[in-house]
């Protein structure tokens, strides 16, 4: 569903200048339609239908793939949007850069059914003041059990040299180096050059030898296939590929020692033609029987909306407990460029 990986910025720059001549949806303001930013089918479309009804107003969605296509089309000069929903380390910079509206807590009535859980590991907006968590996650593994058995459920799954060239990996240098810096007991977000180094080496010593490739576009079809016995990835891409009678055959887990994780969040552009709308939209998602629907389109948990849980009709993937040691991933800043580096060496040489 979701790419969460690391691109040019500059070309996303120049390929959102030419998007800005495409997108004509807020040309005649009636004030009452809404103008909704988001990642590729991340709202059921029959929340979308309710909250239309229900306040006799439209709304209109525009998508991206990447966190970085989302930035470089606003940066570029796109206008017209209400609401977007970046990830943690987006709703930081853009907080910082003065793109966001304050959050009318007046107005926010269904705060009380958002987790301490989630506030507490969204340290870049702990109080709301510019961003309401739509979903908190995390990849994990997902293991074929008729083709697999006798593994470890933890990060070294990845050097177990009898499933050699039957895994494979995200091909997102956050989650991967991420991955291994976890498990050395090290920070998601260090800078520090020797806990890096060490990551690098375990990756491309004890892990990459024994993958297929890093793949974060067709991993889900590839397990589905039986091509993949291991696949690092989200949950919502394995199962959404595997008919929902083998999925007794899957086994998906975060390791307990933890990983990276997300939190995306609502946020109101500081441009937004329609703030109350805005306001009453994310208010609306977190009714507990509204946000059950998000839940259960996704086999997502409830862990920021725990009220929902009562109103789900399928069981999660994984479990809230799950996220318990993992870490959000934040922004590097300047420090982003030496992942970057790291991360074509691991790709790129032998």
């Amino acid at each position: 569903m979701k790419k969460r990986t690391f691109s040019g910025i500059v070309h996303l720059f120049a390929a959102a200048v030419f998007m800005l001549t495409l997108f004509t949806g807020c040309s005649k303001d009636d004030g009452k339609t809404l103008y909704l930013f988001n990642w590729t089918y991340y709202t059921p479309d029959s929340v979308i239908k309710q909250f239309e009804e229900e306040f006799g107003v439209k709304v209109k969605v525009d998508s991206y793939a990447s966190n970085e296509e989302m930035y470089a089309k606003l940066k570029a000069g796109a206008t017209g949007y209400d609401i977007v929903i970046p990830s943690q380390d987006y709703v930081s910079i853009m907080i910082k850069e003065g793109m966001l509206k304050e959050i009318d807590h007046t107005k926010l009535t269904n705060k009380g059914n958002i987790s301490n859980l989630v506030l507490a590991k969204a340290t870049y907006d702990p109080e709301m003041r510019y961003s309401v968590p739509y979903f908190m996650g995390a990849a994990g593994i997902a293991v074929n059990k008729d083709k697999v058995s006798n593994y470890s459920r933890n990060w070294s799954i990845f050097a177990d040299q009898k499933l050699n060239q039957r895994m494979s990996m995200l091909d997102d240098m956050r989650e991967v180096l991420g991955d291994a810096l976890i498990s050395l007991g090290y920070s998601v977000n260090t800078t520090n050059d020797s806990e890096l180094s060490a990551a690098v080496e375990l990756i491309n010593k004890s892990w990459k030898p024994n993958l297929v490739k890093f793949d974060a576009e067709g991993f889900g079809k590839s397990f589905a296939s039986g091509d993949f016995w291991v696949v690092q990835g989200y949950a919502e891409a394995v199962f959404g590929e595997v008919p929902e009678s083998d999925w007794g055959k899957i086994d998906f887990f975060i390791p307990e020692e933890g990983g990276p994780m997300y939190i995306d969040s609502m946020c109101i552009l500081k441009n937004s033609k329609h703030p109350d709308l805005a306001m009453e939209f994310i208010n609306f998602i977190h009714r507990p029987e509204i946000y059950a629907q998000f839940l259960d389109q996704f086999g997502f948990p409830a862990g920021v909306n725990p009220s929902a849980a009562q109103y789900m009709q399928k069981k999660a993937h994984y479990s809230v407990e799950e996220l318990a040691n993992c870490e959000i991933k934040e922004d590097l800043a300047e420090n982003l460029a030496k992942y970057s580096t790291l991360w074509e060496q691991i790709r790129f040489e032998e």
